[in-house]
């Protein structure tokens, strides 16, 4: 096992062919045999080796481009992550390519080593969920800047520095708030229980609620908008005590919005609501939510500059960048204006 960067060397040695073939089948050039192809692909596989096309011209270059992969770009809290990193690195003389990977590991593998393959100079990645162990050896490999943001996986990720939030006081600044204005029985909903992300969110929320002396409630599942109504029906029939609700993110917490308006449950009044990442539509909405705000606008500005100061001053992040949140108090959880 080779304990350096795989060369086009290594991968002919390994197939049995010359250097030269090789670079025909990284070309897909018709030229090769079928089975050839398939031998040289296994070699390359096996190596771990990335055909970095445009390294060489983007050393020359006065622009870099730069590979943004995103988990789910439907969610409006990664897309204004992604538009703020893109002007800040434009504003630099960087060139952002973006993928959305819809959490799919499979498409973000493949992602991420077409865009090594292409010769992007660095790499942020808020990754999906899954098994991520190959995708992240390639990053490593291929030696370029990439940090990890607002999701930690764990699946030989440990070397790449990791940026994100303090989503726990965030979870316990708004359960606190939640029971300040009253609430007898404060449920979480929303997020998947396995997952980091939201263990991380629910243990301000736990926290609280031990110091209270109180028995935490937790609904899990997607973190969608039609899961946050569905169970804004589902408390209200099963569960009618339950008067107050922290939910996973924006999207679950609009939905409960709308499951409550439906069934005629004043939100503000009857129960009361914070959500999480304070999306624009929180501040648009009625009535309009309390949210954790999380300026994913203002972490996206650090994200881009601290990866040009890697790039152009050799600056590695050294250890994890947690940034603050505070609370964004309005109708949902104070009371319908």
């Amino acid at each position: 096992m080779l304990t350096r960067r795989p060369t086009i060397v290594d991968v002919a040695r390994h197939a049995g062919v010359s250097k030269s073939t090789v670079s025909l089948v990284l070309r897909s050039s018709p030229l090769v045999k079928g089975e050839t192809v398939k031998s040289v692909r296994s070699s390359i596989d096996e190596l771990g080796y990335v055909y970095n096309r445009s390294a060489a011209n983007l050393r020359s270059s006065s622009l870099g481009l730069i590979g943004l992969v995103i988990n789910d770009l439907r969610n409006p809290f990664f897309t204004e992550f992604a538009a703020t990193l893109q002007k800040t690195l434009a504003q630099r003389g960087y060139a952002t390519i973006i993928g959305d990977t819809s959490e799919d590991p499979t498409l973000q593998a493949q992602t991420v080593l077409s865009m090594i393959e292409h010769g992007v100079s660095g790499l942020v990645i808020s990754p999906a969920y899954g098994d991520t162990t190959g995708c992240f050896e390639r990053v490593l490999r291929a030696e370029i800047p990439a940090l990890q943001v607002l999701r930690r996986i764990e699946h030989g990720s440990s070397a790449l520095p990791f940026a994100s939030f303090d989503y726990g006081k965030g979870g316990a600044l708004a359960t606190q708030h939640l029971v300040d204005t009253g609430c007898k029985k404060v449920a979480f909903v929303g997020g998947v229980a396995a997952r980091e992300i939201t263990q991380e969110r629910m243990l301000g929320y736990l926290t609280v609620l031990k110091e209270q002396g109180r028995l935490p409630l937790a609904w899990h599942g997607p973190t969608t908008r039609l899961f946050g109504r569905e169970m804004a029906i589902a408390i209200s029939r099963e569960h009618p005590d339950v008067d107050g609700v922290l939910c996973f993110n924006d999207q679950v917490a609009l939905g409960m919005l709308s499951g409550f308006a439906e069934i005629g449950r004043a939100v503000g009044r009857d129960i009361r609501i914070v959500g999480f990442d304070d999306i624009e539509e929180c501040d648009n909405t009625w009535p309009k939510l309390s949210s954790v705000d999380c300026n994913i606008a203002g972490f996206g500005i650090w994200v881009a500059q601290a990866l040009v100061d890697w790039l152009e001053n050799g600056r590695q992040l050294e250890t994890p960048y947690i940034a603050d949140v505070e609370l964004k108090i309005r109708a949902s959880s104070s009371g319908v204006s």
